[in-house]
């Protein structure tokens, strides 16, 4: 087996910011450090700028590489980037986020350093002999996996945004490395450039009311989008009536969709299978109505309600409408 010695995270930057689930990565990082007492490394892709150098040097590492760059995201300089630093300290641990980014990026470094990739991890521990026990739903979320790589390093694994909490603590200043990235260093040229404004959708929402498989007509989710919006948030929608049409995919909660942590989330006729509850385990209020007292939904819910939803809504819709 290739040994190796120390926990690394790659922190993806946009703007001069670092994204949420790196900082979740961190949080997460810091506690598998205590455990293992190996060395946290840092590897951080971004624009040159001194509110993002801020950011990076209060994070707690031992050691964090910056390459800078002014050009297009290019995977193949990305990749040669990482592995450099990844040659130079050889770390037991490499950990992304699972954004198109992260996953894709993961994938190219597994294949160049010929080792695993656990893609969406929901848990990461590890065990005596200081191999990462990454555990992902599989067989389509029926059950939870416990992945080990045993025999290569880094062992490498993906989690998407919201799985754990994000990282509070700051640091004295970090060791920092700074390199420069080019695209002259590529055959790729970025012709055109479009920014986009995103809103965060659903992961933003306090309050969301979520439709299920219960729901037996696209046109009664008019009702349910009432509801939502006076409550004060917004329709989500579990995978069911996404595959069906009737939602689009950016409302979907689960870990094929979006990990949201509202402050208080209704789920109206879902059933809750692993991956749509792995997907909001960490709403601070769950309330769920359905019809079936043996709902795995029931097992998470602070207020579980077996009920028809076709009987619940109106009645909430109308209490709601005598109090405005």
């Amino acid at each position: 087996m290739t040994k190796g010695r120390g926990i690394f995270v790659f922190l993806e930057c946009t703007g001069n910011r670092i994204e949420e689930v790196s900082l979740e990565l961190l949080a997460k990082a810091c506690e598998l450090q205590k455990l293992s007492q190996e060395p946290l490394y840092g590897v951080a892709i971004g624009k040159e700028g001194k509110e993002l150098e801020t950011q990076l040097l209060s994070l707690p590492v031992e050691k964090l590489w910056w390459y800078r760059y002014d050009g297009a995201c290019l995977p193949a300089l990305w990749e040669e980037a990482v592995l450099a630093c990844i040659e130079e300290v050889l770390p037991s641990v490499l950990l992304l986020g699972g954004t198109p980014i992260g996953s894709g990026f993961a994938s190219r470094v597994a294949v160049a350093m010929k080792t695993g990739v656990t893609a969406d991890c929901t848990m990461l521990e590890l065990d005596e002999g200081g191999n990462l026990i990454q555990t992902r739903p599989a067989f389509g979320g029926n059950i939870m996996a416990s992945i080990l790589t045993e025999k290569t390093r880094p062992q490498i694994a993906t989690v998407r945004q919201g799985i754990f909490p994000v990282l509070t603590k700051k640091h004295q200043q970090a060791e920092m490395v700074k390199r420069r990235l080019s695209e002259q260093d590529s055959g790729v040229r970025l012709l055109k450039r479009e920014e986009k404004s995103l809103d965060g959708g659903i992961t933003k929402q306090e309050i969301l009311v979520v439709a299920g498989r219960g729901v037996k007509r696209e046109d009664d989710l008019e009702q349910l989008r009432e509801l939502a919006h006076l409550l004060g948030g917004e329709l989500a929608s579990s995978r069911a009536l996404v595959e069906k049409g009737w939602m689009p995919q950016s409302t979907q909660i689960g870990l094929s969709g979006n990990v949201v942590s509202p402050q208080v989330i209704l789920t109206l006729g879902v059933s809750g299978t692993i991956q749509f509850m792995t997907g909001m385990k960490n709403a601070k209020k769950i309330i769920a109505v359905n019809t079936d007292k043996e709902a795995p939904i029931f097992s998470i819910a602070h207020f579980p309600i077996v009920g028809d939803l076709y009987t619940i809504v109106p009645n909430l819709l109308t209490l709601l409408k005598e109090r405005e």
